[in-house]
């Protein structure tokens, strides 16, 4: 399997290559060459089958012919090794994706990135380089933490995080260098941008990546699409649907890319925030990023994503790209009235990321909701205790993986949003 750049001006490269480059050479991102069929038979059709070997299957010709092939399976099985329950409630499925290290579904593409590199580099020091809104840059300092000859360089905005989400970005010291920006999310991930596309500094740092722009990170994550979706076929016959709370669009798109590979996937609905590229783009308006709004859900506030490029290069053409998905927008008001009836309507209570995915659930139509639905919970409340426990009137339990994390020192650097400072912190010292 080889992988090519959406802006088609860099050659075909193999899934090894892309995944320690990061970004193609001319800027684009890599996507796959084909989405070869998924095998759904043998143990994908027994109920028990695991979620590592469920990515392993799913992911193997992705593989194919690639200096990881070999190592796929360890790598699945090193990286997948928490649960990812499908659990009901009334109406629904919720996919808890929040079992992981960090409390975030960000682990399983992290985990996976960093047990790929770790083997792909082969003592070669290398520079992971990442922007946050908040889950991503916690979950790969966790998965790179104390891995010999890969440092981690997190850019996190300053006041746009919450104080649990920051305290899991700069509790590490060692390999991990975490830069509190003063800009909001956009300028984080510029400033990434802007630092691979200086050729010299990406060679002498040896920079990858390990954003949603990273191939490493979408592919893992088409694997729990797959795992639900063929568990709730077989219960009910029916392809579920998924609503997925959507900023960069990564996690998004990883269920699109498995629904070209034959997944049983119905439709997708993208729940979006106050933040309007994207609902604005499906509601049939141009493509036209937008500075960031700040919300509730932090970690969706994003007013340019990347994998919008992923996604229009997918589908062809914007009208088509309408038809991958649906997006509806959700205002803070409605965030607190999903996250303050949690408890009491479906006995949970929700990060606000999960909230706006449950009200796009409750608003769609009565015969759209006749068939199996999947809400994706992306990170586990207590991470928000700030905005969730003043709403449902009680505390959330801390994970103990978490509670863990809170105990330790901070450690940061403040920078500007210039990429000149970035630069000057990357280059090599000696």
């Amino acid at each position: 399997m080889q992988y090519y750049s959406t802006r088609g001006g860099a050659p075909a490269v193999p899934a090894a290559t892309a995944m320690l480059a990061g970004l193609a050479p001319d800027g684009g991102l890599y996507v796959p060459e084909a989405f070869p069929t998924a095998d759904m038979t043998g143990k994908a059709a027994r109920a028990d089958e695991t979620l590592a070997h469920c990515a392993t299957r799913l992911l193997k010709p992705f593989f194919a012919g690639d200096a990881l092939a070999g190592d796929l399976e360890t790598v699945c099985t090193e990286a997948l090794d928490f649960p990812t329950p499908l659990v009901a409630v009334d109406g629904f499925r919720v996919l808890e994706l929040f079992h992981g290290p960090t409390a975030a579904f960000k682990d399983v593409g992290a985990r996976f990135l960093a047990a790929a590199l770790a083997r792909l580099s082969a003592g070669t020091p290398r520079t992971v380089l990442v922007a946050t809104s908040g889950d991503t840059g916690g979950a790969v300092a966790a998965a790179f933490a104390g891995r010999p000859g890969l440092r981690v360089v997190v850019l996190y905005p300053r006041g746009r995080v919450s104080d649990r989400q920051e305290a899991q970005l700069t509790c590490w010291g060692d390999n991990v260098l975490s830069l509190r920006v003063d800009g909001d999310f956009d300028d984080c991930q510029r400033m990434v941008k802007e630092a691979f596309a200086d050729a010299e500094l990406r060679r002498t740092a040896g920079l990858t990546s390990a954003n949603s722009i990273s191939i490493g990170r979408l592919l893992p994550q088409m694997a729990y699409y797959a795992w639900a979706a063929q568990r709730l076929q077989r219960e009910t016959g029916i392809a579920p649907g998924f609503v997925i709370p959507s900023g960069n669009l990564g996690n998004s798109l990883a269920c699109l890319w498995a629904r070209h590979c034959g997944l049983p996937i119905g439709p997708v609905v993208l729940a979006t925030n106050a933040n309007e590229p994207v609902g604005e783009f499906f509601a049939g308006g141009p493509w036209t990023p937008r500075p960031t709004v700040r919300t509730l859900a932090t970690a969706m506030d994003v007013g340019n994503p990347s994998n919008m490029e992923r996604l229009l290069h997918l589908a062809g053409s914007a009208d088509a790209a309408r038809r991958e998905a649906r997006a509806v927008r959700v205002d803070d008001g409605r965030i607190r009235d999903a996250i303050r009836n949690g408890p009491a309507r479906y006995g949970q209570a929700w990060c606000p990321h999960t909230a706006t995915a449950v009200h796009a659930w409750e608003g769609l139509g009565t015969e759209q909701r006749e068939r199996p639905w999947v809400v994706v919970a992306t990170a586990h409340p207590a991470k928000f205790e700030d905005v969730v426990e003043p709403l449902i009137g009680a505390p959330v339990p801390l994970p103990p993986a978490l509670e863990r994390l809170l105990s330790l020192p901070r450690h940061f650097v403040e920078v500007g949003p210039e990429t000149a400072m970035l630069k000057e912190l990357l280059a090599p010292t000696g």
